[in-house]
């Protein structure tokens, strides 16, 4: 128990748990071969963000939308501004 003495509060159960705060990490995409896009379940409101290949139409999946905090981490993340395409 000695060695979490020196842990500051906040990160106590952090570091007892192995916990990793994540961080924003800017990643890219090609804009020629994928487009951003929400694939939404009509049933269940579901959504999900990710990249739909424009020359074959497959959906990849990135993050799950849970809120608009979400969704405007996905923007930031990816870079992207303007309308996102949803799919249902």
């Amino acid at each position: 128990m000695g060695k979490l003495n020196h842990v500051k509060p906040c990160y106590f159960w952090d570091e007892l748990f192995h916990l990793k705060r994540k961080k924003m990490i800017s990643k890219t995409y090609n804009p020629d071969l994928k487009c951003p896009a929400l694939r939404c379940s009509i049933c269940t409101g579901e959504q999900v963000a990710g990249f739909k290949n424009l020359s074959d139409g497959k959906f990849e999946e990135v993050m799950l939308i849970r809120n608009e905090s979400d969704l405007q981490a996905f923007r930031e993340q990816y870079g992207i501004t303007g309308d996102i395409e949803k799919i249902y």
